[in-house]
């Protein structure tokens, strides 16, 4: 059966925007995760949320054997035409991967997708009996500490010329849905569900894994000239835009 999500609409203009040269996913994320993946050739490896499939074949040219699973039917689709036969893609719930036998992968990624999934523990539960025992998952988040949807976002100190983060609210969680074209007269929406860091470390625990690193990832990008370019660069710097987990099956 083919499930309807709020990604589905979306499809076609998240494919456009990972096809570009100065995105987040290419410049930052990508080389940290293969810097920490360390992937071996031929190694089984997840890519779980795997959208339209650009982590997926960075993990395949590295030499892994890559399996993809998303739940949006069009981005799959979008995935298997741009991606290598080598490359094996599912259309299925990441609370749901009864489709894939116990204990067959090494590694795992959740990459910019565990926010907008809302049964976390389903997800860890059947990451824990695909992967082999200390299989490993990295999974990389926005950083919940500081980009809080609908309560967080930039501000500016005229008199002390600096560019801070402000936050209205961290420990409550929250589910907002994200306009995925603001100032635009179109309007598809996704769906994202706000957990502190400690929601996170309790319920990898619950589920039988520990954390064994954490970095936290900022943004590549520069200001133009101006004003307060000097400030905008120091924000980048000082605040974190990505978290990442690598966190490893206990048994």
């Amino acid at each position: 059966m083919v499930v309807k999500t709020s990604w589905s609409k979306v499809a076609g203009w998240y494919d456009e925007l990972l096809s570009g040269d100065d995105t987040y996913q290419k410049e930052v994320i990508l080389p940290n995760l293969l810097r920490l993946l360390e992937l071996q050739k031929s190694e089984r490896v997840l890519d779980l949320a795997c959208g339209q499939g650009f982590f997926a074949r960075e993990f395949s040219k590295a030499g892994a054997k890559v399996t993809g699973v998303d739940i949006s039917a069009e981005l799959i689709a979008l995935a298997e035409k741009q991606s290598e036969k080598t490359i094996h893609y599912y259309i299925g719930k990441a609370d749901e991967l009864d489709f894939l036998p116990a204990g067959q992968f090494t590694k795992a990624t959740i990459v910019l997708a565990m926010q907008n999934i809302e049964n976390v523990n389903g997800v860890l539960g059947e990451l824990k009996r695909v992967l082999m025992p200390k299989g490993k998952l990295f999974l990389v988040l926005n950083h919940p500490a500081f980009r809080i949807p609908k309560h967080s976002d930039w501000s500016y100190d005229e008199e002390e010329n600096i560019q801070y983060r402000r936050l209205a609210e961290y420990l409550s969680e929250s589910r907002t849905n994200i306009d995925m074209h603001p100032g635009e007269e179109k309007r598809d929406y996704t769906v994202s569900f706000h957990r502190p860091l400690q929601f996170y470390f309790k319920a990898l625990a619950k589920n039988g894994f520990s954390v064994a690193r954490l970095e936290e990832w900022n943004s590549h990008k520069k200001s133009e000239k101006g004003p307060r370019q000097v400030a905008e660069d120091k924000a980048r710097k000082e605040i974190p835009l990505f978290l990442l987990l690598e966190v490893v099956k206990n048994v």
